[in-house]
C-alpha cells in the first residue's frame, strides 16, 4: 500500500472551492464526463448503434464491479439505486412470523422503509439497535444477534456520523444463527477495502455516485450464490438466455443469463451512464482501494488533530471509517454554519449535531487549512 499524491488535476474543481462533501455527492473526473458524453453522443446517430452495443458496456463493467468488493463476476447485477437493490434482496429473503429484523438507529431511510414493509408482510418484528454507554455500535449490534434473528440489515459506515460496523464479525454471527445479512456499502465502497469472501453477506447494495465518483442513478447489487436463482423485480428481455439474438427475441425463454444477471434493472444498456461509470470505476481500481483508504486515513488523521485543536472534536479512528470525519459541534455552533462556509467556497454537510467532513484525493492542504480557520472563526463569532 502507498499514499497517493493529490489528484485534483483529474477534476474540474476551481482553486477557490474546498469540497468536503463526497459522502453527499462525489465529483466525477473530467475523463468520466467525457466518456459519458461520447456514450450519449451515440444517440445522435442511432443507426450507428450495433446490437452488440447493448451488451458490450455491461460486459466490461460487471467484472470491474466484482473486483471492487473481491467478489465473483456472476454475483453482480446492475441497479439504478440502493432502494432497488434492497427491494430485490427483500423479495428473496424468507422470514417467519415473530423473527426479528435488526437495523441501526439513524439508518438511512431507504434502508429502513423496505424492512418495515417486509416486517408487515411477513409478521416479522423490526428492531432498532441503539448504541449504549461506552460500547461501540458494532458491539451493540453483535449483542442483539441471536436465535430469533432472521435478518440483519445495515451499512458498513453509518451515514450520519461515520460509525464503523465490524461487518466480518456481524457476518460470522449471522451465519452462526442462520440469519440473513444485507449490507449497504454506499458510504464505503471505493474508499474502504471490503472482501465479500470474508464477510459472506447475502446481498450487498452500492450506489455509484458517492465514493465511486460515478454518475447519479448508477449502482450495483451483489447476490450470494444461494440467491442467484431468485426472483427479480422485473421481467425484462435482456437478462434472458439468447437475448443477444435480436431476430429471435420472440422465441420467449424462461431461462436467465448467468448468475445474478437476472436481477439487472431494465434498460441497463444506458449508453451515457455506463461508460461514465466504467471510467470512474477504472480510476478507483487504478488507484487501488487499499491505497485510497490509506491516503484518506493519513489525511484525516492530520485534519482531525487540527479540528480538535480549535474545539471541534472528532471521534477516535477506531470508532469511525478512516475516510469519514463527523465531529460533534458545540452547542454554540450557529444554525447556518454550513451556509456561512458555503458562502466562502467551503462545502460540508451537517447531520444533526455533527458536521460531516468527507474529503477525497482532490482535497489539498490549502482546502483543509481554510476549513479549520473558518470553522474556528465562525464558532467564535
Amino acid at each position: 500500500m502507498s499514499v497517493i499524491p493529490n489528484q485534483r488535476h483529474l477534476f474540474d474543481i476551481p482553486d477557490d472551492v474546498a469540497y468536503f462533501n463526497t459522502a453527499t455527492m462525489g465529483p466525477m473526473t473530467t475523463a468520466s464526463v467525457e466518456a459519458g458524453k461520447a456514450g450519449l453522443a451515440r444517440k445522435l446517430q442511432p443507426w450507428s448503434i450495433q446490437d452488440t452495443d447493448f451488451f458490450a458496456d455491461a460486459a466490461r463493467l460487471r467484472p470491474l464491479l466484482a473486483q471492487l468488493i473481491h467478489a465473483d463476476t456472476d454475483g453482480i447485477a446492475f441497479v439504478p439505486s440502493v432502494s432497488y437493490a434492497l427491494a430485490t434482496a427483500a423479495a428473496n429473503i424468507s422470514l417467519a412470523k415473530g423473527q426479528e429484523i435488526l437495523v441501526l438507529e439513524d439508518q438511512f431511510p431507504s434502508n429502513v422503509y423496505v424492512w418495515r414493509a417486509l416486517a408487515e408482510s411477513t409478521g416479522a418484528q423490526l428492531k432498532t439497535i441503539t448504541r449504549t454507554g461506552s460500547s461501540t455500535l458494532s458491539d451493540c449490534l453483535l449483542n442483539e444477534i441471536g436465535p430469533n434473528t432472521g435478518l440483519v440489515a445495515c451499512a458498513h459506515i453509518r451515514w450520519t456520523d461515520g460509525a464503523l460496523v465490524d461487518v466480518a464479525a456481524v457476518g460470522k454471527k449471522c451465519r452462526e444463527f442462520g440469519a440473513a445479512f444485507v449490507l449497504d456499502l454506499t458510504q464505503s465502497c471505493g474508499a474502504l477495502d471490503f472482501n465479500t469472501q470474508n464477510v459472506q453477506p447475502d446481498f450487498v447494495a452500492v450506489a455509484g455516485y458517492k465514493w465511486l465518483l460515478g454518475p447519479y442513478a448508477t449502482g450495483f447489487l451483489y447476490a450470494a450464490p444461494k440467491h442467484r436463482s431468485g426472483r427479480p423485480l422485473e421481467q425484462n428481455w435482456i437478462t434472458r438466455k439468447g437475448a443477444s439474438n435480436f431476430a429471435r427475441l420472440i422465441d420467449y425463454s424462461d431461462e436467465f443469463g448467468a448468475g445474478a444477471e437476472r436481477f439487472d434493472m431494465g434498460e441497463r444498456s444506458n449508453f451515457a451512464l455506463l461508460p461514465a461509470f466504467e471510467s470512474a470505476v477504472r480510476t478507483i481500481l487504478d488507484w487501488g482501494v487499499e491505497n485510497v483508504e490509506r491516503t484518506l486515513r493519513t489525511r484525516n488523521a492530520d485534519l482531525s488533530q487540527s479540528l480538535n485543536s480549535v474545539g471541534v472534536l472528532c471521534p477516535p479512528e477506531a470508532e469511525r471509517g478512516p475516510h469519514y470525519l463527523c465531529p460533534l459541534l458545540p452547542d454554540s455552533a450557529p444554525e447556518d454554519l454550513t451556509a456561512r462556509l458555503k458562502a466562502e467556497g467551503i462545502f460540508v454537510s451537517r447531520r444533526g449535531d455533527r458536521l460531516r467532513i468527507t474529503q477525497h484525493l482532490f482535497t489539498n492542504d490549502k482546502d483543509t487549512n481554510r476549513l479549520v480557520e473558518r470553522l474556528a472563526y465562525f464558532l467564535r463569532s
